[in-house]
């Protein structure tokens, strides 16, 4: 079968790789639609940041080159040995989460924070961007028909979103704001109307991702227009009680911060590539606090009942559909060159 595989920064090919097998524990996916995530991104042109080049991941024991592509679903055709909880037929997604299950913080239930954690199609294990996946049983979930193969490939991302709002203090009734509304940006503004927020204000520069914002309920501010900060504290009273940061750029992280009130949150939910500096008094003379928060956990199951009832939807997210064949110049390059681009969509042969 063709796969795209990760060599090294800005060299992926689709090689002819063996297909996976449904061995003992395993499920075997027919991969239906996978998404272009940010991080498959990060990694074509700044690599390897999660693959594991020099030697290989502790847990799959594979090195690069790696099969990509981590946000999709698709068909069981095949269940291993012991494997009960789908079988042939059932519509899946993934949980794309390697964790030992053995470290400290996996004691504790909070796998995405394990010391081995890596992730499948970026660790090893094969990946999206292939025509069939093999699992493990713990990593795949149920959709219901009411949930499309599309909006399938959003639950990941989707995902990423909820457990930022979900590990925020933000309640019901609270002001928001979110900066950068590419993907995960435009899925937090999501997971806060889902969450109850009261406002939920969104600071963008593309026109296409503004109108995008605006579409999902967001108030939109355009920092070419406004001082972003001043106008959120002007309109708010004071500025918001949690904004999260979604851009991975460095400015943006200060902005963000001195957008919330007293006491207020930051919520860094990017990947950031170069240090970002914060002065300690922005935080210290407003009793804010700043949290961190990388992939999710125990969350899909709320996202697909989210989705079962309308929320992220892929009508509105979904800008473009392509085949694996064209997935470099019509993917990758297309998402570093046209910023109205939200989520494209990868349909494997």
């Amino acid at each position: 079968m063709k796969a795209l595989r990760w060599h090294g920064q800005k060299d992926l090919r689709l090689d002819t790789i063996e297909e996976p097998a449904a061995l003992k524990g395993k499920v075997k996916i027919k991969v239906e639609w996978c998404g272009i995530c940010g991080s498959d991104l990060h990694e074509y042109t700044s690599g390897p940041i999660f693959i594991p080049n020099e030697a290989p991941h502790p847990l799959t024991g594979e090195q690069a080159p790696v099969v990509m592509g981590h946000e999709f679903s698709g068909q069981v055709v095949e269940v291993g040995e012991g494997v009960t909880k789908v079988k042939a037929g059932d519509r899946v997604v993934v949980e794309p989460i390697y964790a030992c299950g053995t470290c400290e913080a996996c004691k504790q239930g909070k796998y995405n924070l394990c010391d081995k954690m890596g992730f499948l199609g970026l660790a090893g294990g094969g990946g999206g961007f292939s025509s069939f996946v093999a699992a493990e049983e713990v990593m795949v979930h149920k959709i219901p028909e009411s949930v499309s193969y599309e909006q399938g490939a959003l639950v990941e991302p989707s995902a990423v979103a909820l457990h930022a709002v979900r590990s925020s203090k933000l309640k019901v009734g609270d002001k928001a704001a979110v900066f950068g509304t590419g993907p995960i940006g435009l899925l937090v503004i999501e997971a806060l109307k889902a969450s109850g927020a009261s406002e939920i204000y969104a600071v963008e520069l593309s026109p296409e991702r503004k109108a995008k914002a605006a579409e999902l309920g967001a108030i939109v501010i355009d920092p070419k227009e406004f001082d972003a900060v001043q106008e959120i504290k002007k309109r708010t009273n004071g500025g918001v009680d949690v904004a999260y940061e979604v851009t991975g750029v460095p400015p943006v992280l200060t902005q963000a911060l001195n957008s919330t009130k007293m006491g207020g949150e930051l919520m860094i939910v990017s990947i950031f590539e170069k240090e970002a500096p914060i002065h300690p008094n922005q935080v210290v003379m407003m009793e804010r606090t700043i949290k961190g928060i990388i992939g999710y956990r125990d969350v899909f199951p709320a996202v697909i009942s989210l989705m079962d009832k309308g929320y992220f939807p892929a009508d509105k997210l979904v800008t473009k559909h392509i085949k694996l064949q064209d997935v470099l110049d019509e993917g990758f390059e297309t998402l570093l060159k046209e910023k109205n681009q939200v989520k494209i969509l990868v349909k494997p042969e």
